[in-house]
This record gives C-alpha cells, structure tokens and sequence, in this order.
C-alpha cells in the first residue's frame, strides 16, 4: 500500500476533501471522527476504523488557580466511575445509603465523612449520580452506541471489563 500525506488549512477543508473523494482517509482521534462524521452527507457511507493508533485522553478541564474546585470535579468524576462499578444507576441511587457494603456506604456518604474532606456534604456523590448518572449512564447517553454519535466503549470500559478505566475508591 502507498499513500500520499496530504495537509489542509483547516479541518472543515480537510473533511470537504473526504466527502468529495480528493482524499480516503482521514485520521483524527476517534471521538474527533465520530463527531465530525455527523456533518457529511451520508454519514452511513464513512467507516470508522477500530484500531486505535494513538492515545487522545479527554476529560475534565478546570482553571489552575482554583485548586479547591479542581478537587470537587476530579472527585465528582472519581465518584461516577465509582458509581459505575458498584452498580450505582441514576434510578436507584438512594438505595446506597441503606446498603450493608462498606464501599457502598462509603460513596453514599452513610459512613466515613469524605464528603467534609472536600468541604461538601457527605452524600454528594449520591447526589451527582442523581443528577447525571454513573459514567455509563453519562457516557452512553451522550458518545455511546445508542447516541447520535455511536461510539463504542472500547477501552473506555471499566478495567474490570477489559477497558481502562478505573477510579480510587471514596475514602
């Protein structure tokens, strides 16, 4: 196989490129191509690759002077991967508080104060789950397979499911 790289001003020219036939193959990182799929024509006709040829790691930005709020949205994400793993839903979060599990009772906020720790209440991770849902929830409703975009899981399933994904536990 022989390819000619090619560059564009712009990634609007890059994708007119695509469409018209110009060029095959576009690389991006693989949300990128997701999104930016949306926008053809016939979005049906493009094939997004599997193989993943680079790590784009995507999340949460804050500002660097405000570490205190840096903090609540690194934990508020820790938490809703959390959630995922202990079988959290957004339909049945109160239930965590009456669960004999100490990890469980530990993200409900029902045991171990963390929430203070954070100069929140204690049953703030309950509280987002209820308001978003677990990562699953959030991550399939809006990218997944079922959404507008249909992206696959892939790696960014939990590490007990063959992904990569994991949280340090609430406490």
């Amino acid at each position: 196989m022989t390819y000619e790289e090619r560059a564009f001003p712009s990634g609007a020219d890059a994708l007119s490129a695509f469409e018209s036939g110009e060029c095959n193959v576009l690389t991006r990182d693989q949300s990128a191509l997701y999104a930016e799929r949306l926008k053809l024509q016939r979005p049906a006709d493009a094939i997004i690759l599997p193989d993943i040829i680079s790590k784009e790691p995507l999340g949460p930005v804050t500002r660097a002077d405000d570490f205190r709020w840096f903090n609540i949205v690194k934990w508020v994400n820790f938490a809703l991967v959390n959630a995922e793993e202990l079988g959290i839903p957004s339909g049945n979060a109160a239930e965590a508080a009456h669960s004999r599990k100490p990890d469980v009772r530990r993200f409900a906020g029902a045991e171990g104060g963390f929430g203070k720790l954070l100069g929140l209440e204690d049953a703030w991770a309950l509280r987002a789950v209820n308001a978003v849902g677990n990562y699953s929830e959030i991550y399939e409703r809006n990218l997944g397979v079922k959404s507008r975009l249909g992206i696959p899981r892939g790696l960014n399933q939990l590490w007990n499911m063959g992904g990569m994904l994991y949280a340090p536990p609430l406490r």
